[in-house]
């Protein structure tokens, strides 16, 4: 049979179970990624394990969200995981380095090998042909230390790419044209592999963009092959040897099949408030724009920022609009500066931030009350950008650089006439400064952890009881993400490592006062409609709720790496069998789970439940491993009691 790209890569990181469609297999994992916002809870987790060094191939931590040190918690938690790193054989980029995918693509990717990362967009990888996958921060720890990843083999959408962006249309519209065909949750359970004479035309940064964004789709990862394309960019970055090609077979079987002809895409637009309500720019044309924001986790190389340099370049942005700029690397701000850009982007007024991802996770850089944003992140979840009831619409960075100059929402082909499209080529040889790094060492393993006052220990978690009475705390609908269970935010990003404090903010942009209700009400339940837990793969929207006393969480659907984590923390992830039964529970019910324990250790799938003198099955569909933690009571139990997962 001739193979897909993925099956090669999985074929050769299997070490457990098959590889069809739904069944849980293991793959070793090559090289870790860790960030700030879960990798200081992460790191907790990989102390718990009492190893002294990791045991991965590579891993690295990055500090890219957490930037803003209005008081010590952030400072005194960037000083923890750069001791720590340094203790343990991490290497270390430090705040202002730029972002954990735009970097470990400069300076550690390697076609074909896997990555684990403690951040959702993890798949942005597909820029250079790894395999990468987010994951919960435990997950991530376990990784670290030498454990293998299990999850749901995936099933493989094969996506044939023909044709060539005509001007003015670029990777971004790619996988906007791919959630407006597939949405947020069409793709959970699936890789989403690229091939077919189009992808010649596409830069690795180019393929970067849309493997990052890729995981707005529900999907597991994305990839794409590693070619000539690949070679030139890892020979400009100096690491040419790194270098191997990767494809397909000829004629190569997918589990599904698509097609999209780049020569007939147009400017795509998402509008408030989901990354899957994507329309043509041109049916939103004329709205008025109070900020622009190009860079931060995706469309920050050094192609985006110049793409947008040129289009601005001898021009100001309008009166009205504040235009802000994220590099993706301190590499991309230096090559855009060597080229004429910088300076042309601050003589348009342009406000030149930091690397890293500020804004997109609400770190600064939000719009004013009734505002429009329009932004080439990969999120516009309600309240993300730290505004309530904020207006933020997703777009390309030719998009961005359109609405920047007219002050309104503009086709970006309308500037045709009184401005060249820019085709930027990536620099033949970049300019590389990688001393920011601190790699390990042998002398930096005798380094002392510091930790401030604001890590606190993780909290001690019961097993399973025998039978399980609980109270319905909270009903909410469908497509729940985590930014709204667990917030992201100046305010509340700086508790990532104190449960207790961050508990405060559990589904507060719902209920301010969800943290007070739950007190002294012992085992609670929340229920949700599809897709519960999309976006982001913070293990805090797990692990703060069962701090809390959630137990259960009953919904018509999970998104992969939120029912991951909320078994790795002993919180039963039951779906409906019957989805009309969403209508019976409300909030303040009862709800009886009898001999659950047993259930749950039996292997069965259907898990009944007693509520308002009625009974309804709910379904737990996960592998015998999970179960075997939420009996526990989580993963870490397990940890703590030196057994294998």
């Amino acid at each position: 049979m001739a193979k897909n790209l993925t099956r090669k890569i999985l074929e050769a990181h299997l070490v457990e179970g098959r590889l069809t469609p739904g069944e849980e297999i293991a793959i070793t994992i090559d090289h870790v990624l860790l960030q700030d916002a879960t990798g200081t809870m992460a790191m907790l987790e990989f102390e718990a394990l009492g190893l002294d060094r990791i045991k991965a191939q590579l891993a690295v931590q990055y500090v890219d969200h957490n930037l803003l040190q209005t008081d010590h918690k952030n400072a005194d938690d960037h000083r923890f995981l750069q001791t720590a790193s340094a203790r343990y054989g991490i290497h270390f980029s430090p705040a202002g380095n730029g972002v954990s995918h735009q970097v470990h693509m400069e300076r550690f990717g390697v076609p074909g090998k896997t990555l684990l990362g403690a951040d959702s967009h993890t798949p942005g990888a597909a820029g250079i042909s790894m395999l990468g996958i987010g994951a919960g921060g435990l997950d991530v720890a376990l990784a670290m230390a030498g454990y293998p990843y299990h999850l749901p083999c995936p099933r493989v959408l094969g996506v044939k790419l023909t044709g060539r962006l005509p001007d003015w249309v670029s990777a971004k519209d790619v996988i906007l044209e791919m959630l407006r065909r597939y949405g947020v949750k069409n793709c959970v359970g699936k890789i989403v592999e690229y091939y077919g004479p189009g992808v010649e035309s596409l830069s690795a940064t180019d393929r970067e963009t849309i493997g990052n964004m890729g995981t707005e789709l529900g999907a597991t990862t994305t990839l794409f092959p590693s070619d000539e394309n690949t070679r030139i960019y890892m020979a400009a970055q100096g690491r040419e040897s790194d270098w191997v090609s990767l494809h397909g077979d000829e004629g190569a079987e997918y589990d599904e099949y698509a097609e999209i002809d780049l020569s007939a895409l147009e400017p795509l637009i998402a509008r408030p408030s989901s990354p899957g309500n994507v329309v043509a720019v041109r049916e939103v044309a004329g709205l008025k724009v109070d900020q622009v924001i190009v860079g931060s986790s995706v469309n920050s190389s050094f192609r985006d920022l110049m793409a947008v340099a040129k289009t601005v370049e001898g021009r100001k942005a309008h009166p009205r609009v504040s235009f802000h700029v994220n590099p993706g690397s301190r590499q991309v701000l230096e090559n855009v500066a060597a080229r004429g850009g910088l300076i042309a982007l601050l003589k348009a007024g342009a406000r030149i931030h930091e690397p890293g991802c500020l804004g997109c996770i609400g770190m600064g850089q939000a719009p004013g009350t009734g505002e429009v944003s329009l932004r080439t992140m990969p999120r516009n979840f309600p309240g993300r950008s730290g505004t309530k009831d904020d207006q933020v619409y997703l777009c390309s960075p030719e998009t961005v650089a359109a609405a920047a100059l007219k002050g309104v929402i503009t086709d970006p082909r309308d500037l045709a006439a009184e401005i060249a499209y820019p085709r930027i080529r990536d620099p033949e040889k970049y300019l590389v400064d990688a001393s920011s790094i601190i790699h390990p060492s042998e002398e930096l393993s005798r380094t002392e952890v510091l930790r401030g006052p604001n890590i606190k220990p993780l909290p001690e978690m019961g097993p399973l009881p025998e039978t399980l009475e609980a109270e319905v705390i909270l009903k909410v609908g469908d497509n729940i993400s985590t930014d709204t269970i667990m917030p992201a935010g100046n305010k509340v990003l700086p508790l990532r490592s104190n449960i207790y404090a961050i508990s405060e903010f559990v589904f507060s942009q719902i209920d301010p006062d969800f943290h007070k209700e739950c007190r002294g009400k012992g085992d609670l339940v929340v229920v949700g409609g599809e897709n519960y837990g999309q976006g982001s793969s913070r293990e805090h929207a797990a692990l703060a709720p069962r701090y809390l006393g959630v137990r259960v969480k009953i919904a018509k659907g999970f998104a992969r790496i939120h029912m991951s984590n909320l078994c790795n923390f002993g919180v039963i992830p039951l779906v409906f069998r019957n989805p009309g039964d969403y209508d019976v529970l409300s909030k303040g019910d009862r709800v009886v789970f009898r001999e659950v324990r047993r259930h749950v250790e039996n292997g069965d799938e259907e898990i009944p439940l007693e509520v308002n003198g009625r009974s309804i099955v709910t379904l737990l569909k996960v592998s015998a491993r999970q179960r075997r933690l939420l009996l526990a009571g989580g993963a870490l139990n397990f940890v703590k009691q030196g057994l294998l997962l």
